[in-house]
This record gives structure tokens, sequence and C-alpha cells, in this order.
């Protein structure tokens, strides 16, 4: 319209509209930029602020809040029931709860309400949990539903009972209904800032903590980590821990070593596999003898036999590179079950269990039980010495849950085992 009213100016006037128009087309120009440039900062902060929060999900305190960045569902998702998968999304997405850890506690108590055990279905199991999410009615388990195992919606109890399918009663065996109480005790646990201790929470073994995790992290598709590695002994903060990039700068000592460390960051992100050495999935001690290798160093290939035949250094004279030990689910104090490489600031790069890719992790406070240095000598081998062997600071720490024999956790299994406290 502007165009059209320039050109029907008088002739006289030409020369003086061309002169205004060079001007008016920057202004409109600079206006559009800055608006191009204003729609590109409001988008800003939503792409930093997701990207942000995945990585916290997935990094250093494994928090969730609000109803945004739930994991994808990957292939393994398609073995649970497909009402039980439906309502594990949906109430994750309405309480910011991972729903993957929802379908893992689901998987590890009921194997997602297809077992046929006490308490199940109807009544309780011995120690008072009842329903496919095992929420404790009465007994040993305490009543933490609140109230009757099914009753009216608008009774009002103090538990986590709901009537999340609004048919208006709130029914512990509803599936619907006990995964959203589930997610209610999560919260109240503090699940969104320690996911870890919330689940030992729920029930009080380490070993179930470490079967709900291996599940969740089964069913997440995807890079996505619902929960930081550090097993609660008891409300300990839960490890820092970063499913792969993120390797902070590494000062190695020698050649040799920053070959080692090299290696073993170029397999972040690849699966844990029990057994395996490479090259598209380790376990922990074979991802120590594989770095190792890479620098042409040789070391035995289990985490036992790797504490018994390295040069052993003590904590406060550690070094990227050195291996620290931890007694882990299928080891002991003096026969280690689970091994990391050293970087440097407390942290390691380890292979720590099925359901867990590849990672960069803490080893602060997770009850590591000594060291060893690898590259002191020439191969690698140099006899163990004496060192301390006093016990970890915190009993039940994590290692290698994952036992040699298809030790797979049976789905539904943790009814028949007593929750100490719900």
């Amino acid at each position: 319209m502007t165009n059209k009213l320039l050109i029907r100016t008088e002739t006289a006037q030409q020369s003086s509209t061309r002169q205004q128009r060079a001007p008016r087309i920057l202004v409109v120009g600079i206006i559009g930029l800055l608006a191009i440039v204003g729609l590109g900062l409001l988008a800003v902060p939503i792409l930093v602020g997701t990207n942000a929060f995945f990585a916290a999900s997935a990094g250093c305190s494994g928090q969730q809040t609000g109803t945004a960045g739930q994991p994808p569902a990957g292939p393994k998702a398609r073995s649970i029931p497909s009402n039980f998968l439906f309502w594990y999304k949906k109430v994750g997405q309405q309480y910011g709860v991972p729903w993957t850890i929802l379908a893992g506690i689901g998987t590890v108590e009921s194997n997602n309400g297809q077992t046929g055990l006490p308490g199940v279905h109807s009544g309780q199991n011995g120690f008072g949990a009842a329903g496919p999410m095992q929420i404790g009615i009465e007994g040993a388990s305490g009543n933490s539903w609140g109230g009757a195992p099914i009753h009216s919606a608008s009774q009002v109890v103090a538990g986590v009972a709901t009537d999340e399918n609004g048919d208006g009663t709130a029914n512990v065996y509803d599936p619907p209904d006990a995964i959203a109480g589930a997610a209610k005790y999560l919260i109240n646990a503090n699940v969104q800032a320690n996911p870890s201790a919330a689940i030992f929470s729920y029930n009080h073994l380490q070993s179930y903590v470490q079967s709900v995790l291996m599940y969740a992290g089964q069913y997440a598709g995807g890079n996505f980590s619902v929960a930081s590695a550090q097993l609660p002994a008891a409300n300990s903060a839960a490890g820092c821990v970063q499913a792969a990039g993120g390797v902070p700068a590494v000062q190695a000592p020698t050649q040799a070593v920053a070959a080692v460390i090299s290696f073993a960051e170029q397999q972040l992100g690849k699966p844990y596999l029990w057994g395996g050495t490479g090259p598209d999935a380790f376990d922990c001690s074979g991802l120590m003898m594989m770095a190792y290798r890479a620098a042409g160093i040789s070391i035995a290939r289990t985490s036992q036999a790797q504490w018994a035949s390295e040069t052993r250094v003590p904590a406060s004279q550690v070094q990227p590179g050195d291996l620290v030990f931890f007694a882990g689910s299928d080891g002991t104090v003096t026969d280690p079950g689970h091994v990391g490489l050293v970087i440097g600031g407390g942290k390691m790069i380890e292979a720590y269990a099925t359901g867990f890719p590849i990672r960069l992790s803490s080893y602060a406070n997770r009850g590591a039980i000594g060291f060893t240095e690898p590259w002191a000598g020439a191969k690698g081998t140099n006899p163990a010495t004496p060192a301390s062997t006093a016990p970890p600071a915190s009993t039940g720490s994590p290692g290698a849950p994952a036992p040699p024999k298809g030790g797979i956790p049976i789905p539904g299994s943790a009814v028949s085992s007593p929750p100490t406290t719900r």
C-alpha cells in the first residue's frame, strides 16, 4: 500500500520521495530485525531451560521437577501391559516423577500386576502390603495408603490413597489409583531431588533399589538416566553421575595413562554387559582391562584378580589412571566385585550395572575399599602390597549388581520379601 501511494505522488516530489524511501526501508528493516531477535530471545530461555532440565534429570542430582522431561520409552517398555504403561506415563507426567521409576517399582513388586501372589489383587501379603504397587495398608508395612484399601474418594485420609481414574473410589488394587498413590509416596520421600533415597524409603533394601533402577534403565529409551548412581546407606545424598559426555579435563601422569583414559572415554554411553570386553558392551573389569590393553599394559580380567595383582596406593596419593574398588553385590571387602577408572577430581569412569550405560560418576561416599595403580610397573602387574583393609565407611555401597548366572531380579519377587518400613 505504501508503494502505491509513493508511485502516485507528483513528479516534482519523486526525487524527495526517493531520498526518503531509503531511510524508511532501513527503519522497517531494523524493526523487522529487532522483532526476529526478540522472538529469538523469547525462544532462548525455553531452549536453555530444556537443556538444563534434561542435564539435571540425567546428571548430578537425578532431579525431576514439573511435568516435563519424561524419559522416552525404549523397546523393552513393550513388555509392560498396555494399561499399566499408559498409567505409568500419565501419572509420571502428572506428578513430575519419572514414569520409568514407577514402572520399575511395579515390575519388582508385582510384575506389573501379572503375579498371582497374595495381596496383589485382593487381601494383603504377609507384611500388610497390597495392590500392584504393594502399598502398606496395615501390619508391619503400616497404613501408608490411608483408610480402608477401597473407600470413597470423598473420604479424607492421612495417606496416599487416590482416585486417579475418577471412578469415585480410592482402590489400592486398581492400577491407576495404586500407581498414583506410589507417585505421591515418592514425592513425599523427595524423589525429585534424590530418586535412589526415595526408592530406598519405599522398601528398605539396597537390592530393591538396584532392581528398581535396573528395570527403570531398561524401560527408558535413549541415554536418559532416571536416577543417580549413589544408593543411600541411610539418607545420604545421591552421587554425581553423567551418562555420557561432559568429561572434565584430565591431567594424566603419563602418556600411557592418557591412552587408558582416552579409550575409556570413547566407551561412554555404551551398554553394560556381564562378561563384556567390547567393542560394543563391557562389564566393569572388562572395561578396565581393555582400556589398559589399549595403552599396551596387560592387567587381569576380573576385579578380584585386579585387586590382588596390582600395586595399591593410599587414597591420599590417588592419580588419574588408578583403579578404585568396591565390595559390590558379588564381592567382599577383601575380594571386591566392582571397579572403576579414576580420572581425577573424585570422578571415575565405570561400567556400573545392567540397564546403565557406561558413565562418568563420583566415587566419593560410595564405600571404596581401596585403590591400585596398574601403570606403576612396566607391565602393570606388580604384586600387591598390603594395604589397609578397613571396611568401607558406608555399608551397603553399590557395586555391579548383575550376577554371572542370569541373576536379573524376578519381576514380582519383592512381594515375598519383607519390606522393613513403608
